[in-house]
């Protein structure tokens, strides 16, 4: 659905019914009638969080900065960053780490804090939503294109969990 990256959603206080958001960031009065008429389709609305599966493939999604740095090399006229693969998880690696260092996890469990495990499966087959055009990131259908030809169009480490907990922002990744 292109265009659908642009927009947003808010809740009150992180509950109940979602706001609808446009691309400048106005809350929407009527969100059904707003997303038809935006998206062009008949059958779209806007739900809770809680209502929705967003699993395309696996419950968890981990990407590394290796891979991100690759990627951005790889494609220096175009604006690349995370939200361009929806990552649940992105991993700080250290300098020198290999790009695709995600495809080494593969059949692997990790602990991230204090417990929390999970065990990697499979990497992502990635669609032209890498492309889409998303708040200040422009429409390039050159990722996509970049995926497929240099890494059999996949990207990350999908993973489901063991052992959920609660994770921060710093907590380690340690491989088991």
């Amino acid at each position: 659905m292109p265009g659908l990256l642009r927009l947003g959603s808010r809740c009150s206080n992180g509950r109940g019914r979602p706001w609808l958001l446009t691309p400048d960031g106005r809350q929407v009065a009527d969100s059904g009638a707003y997303l038809r008429t935006y998206l062009g389709c008949d059958d779209v609305a806007l739900a809770p969080e809680g209502d929705v599966s967003h699993f395309d493939q696996l419950p968890v999604s981990v990407l590394t900065t290796a891979t991100l740095d690759w990627v951005r090399q790889t494609l220096p006229g175009v604006r690349v960053d995370e939200r361009r693969f929806r990552p649940n998880i992105v991993v700080r690696t250290p300098p020198g780490t290999a790009p695709f260092v995600e495809d080494d996890w593969l059949g692997k469990t990790a602990v991230i804090g204090a417990g929390t495990r999970i065990e990697f499966v499979r990497s992502s087959e990635r669609c032209v939503m890498v492309n889409e055009a998303q708040a200040d990131l422009p429409h390039s259908s050159l990722v996509l294109k970049m995926i497929a030809a240099a890494h059999d169009n996949r990207l990350d480490a999908l993973a489901r969990v063991l052992t959920p907990g609660r994770i921060a922002l710093g907590d380690p990744l340690v491989l088991a």
